[in-house]
Parts: C-alpha cells; structure tokens; sequence
C-alpha cells in the first residue's frame, strides 16, 4: 500500500525561507556564519637534521664567534696605537691559538698569565659591548633577505637563459 501526503500549496516555494540570524543556510549547509573567529595558527617550516637546536641556535653561535674575532679585531687596533707591547703579545697569542671557538680562545687567553687575562676581559668586554650596542641587527636582517632575493633571481635567470634556445637579436 502507498501512502502519499499532500502539501497546501501555500508551503510550496521556489525561494528559500527567510533567515532570522547567522544560522546556516537549508540551502547552502557548508556556508555557515560563526560570530566567533578562530585564531590563524601560522606553521613554520620544519628543517631536518639540527637535532635539538634551531637553525636559529646554529647561527646564533656562529654569530657568538664573529663577535669574539671582531672584538679581537677592534682590541688589537686599540693596542697598535696605544700598547705596542701588548699589541704584540696579543698577536703572537693569536698566531698559536685558533679565533674559531671564541669561548675557548679566551678561556685559554685568560690562563696564559695575568697579563694576559687582562687582555681577554677587554676582549669580553669589547664583544658584549659591539653585540648589544654597535650591531645593527635591522641591517643584517635586510642584507640577509636581500642576498637571498638576489641569489634567487640571478640563479633563476642563469638558469632560463641556459635552457632557454633563444638566439639573443641585436
């Protein structure tokens, strides 16, 4: 037996209900309105292979010992002019002592003898000093996204021209 119901005409329409708020639409359910936002969740890229340092971390501490060889630098001119003595000393050190862990640099400058501890605490001081006053960060930053732009577009462009069959007209 079939069963059929009857619909008044007065509820059939070719238009859909009116809406009385942010619901979702009978029509259109994925188009849902919230009154709430929800928060962008910004991931940053995964890079293999620091273990548990950042890249960050890595170029942190290579930046540490280009402090310490630029205080090195700035305390040897210092000396040239005023301590000739000490000048020479300083330099000698360096001549037997790698600049490449800055740490270990003036952890052995300190034990060399007093004279030469004095030497490492103007070194760590003059390194503490450029980093956090003389540094321009913003300028690194910038030189940074720039020599990677233009890396990119050069290598970019070597690379179509290379590709590319194009006989160059003059």
């Amino acid at each position: 037996m079939e069963s059929s119901s009857i619909f008044p005409v007065s509820h059939l329409s070719f238009f859909p209900p009116k809406s009385d708020g942010p619901r979702a639409s009978p029509i259109r359910p994925w188009k849902q309105r919230t009154l709430r936002t929800t928060p962008l969740r910004c991931q940053k890229m995964y890079v293999p292979g620091f273990g548990e340092a950042s890249p960050e971390a890595k170029a942190a501490k290579n930046l540490h010992s280009f402090f310490n060889y630029i205080a090195v630098k700035i305390v040897l001119a210092q000396l040239e002019s005023y301590n000739p003595e000490a000048y020479e000393e300083l330099t000698e050190f360096i001549s037997r002592n790698s600049l490449n862990d800055g740490d270990m640099f003036c952890a052995n400058l300190m034990r060399e003898s007093s004279r030469h501890k004095g030497l490492a605490l103007r070194i760590l001081e003059v390194r503490s000093a450029y980093c956090k006053n003389d540094f321009e960060w913003d300028n690194l930053k910038r030189l940074a996204f720039k020599m990677v732009e233009d890396s990119n577009t050069r290598l970019m462009r070597d690379y179509v021209l290379e590709t590319s069959h194009v006989e160059n007209e003059k």
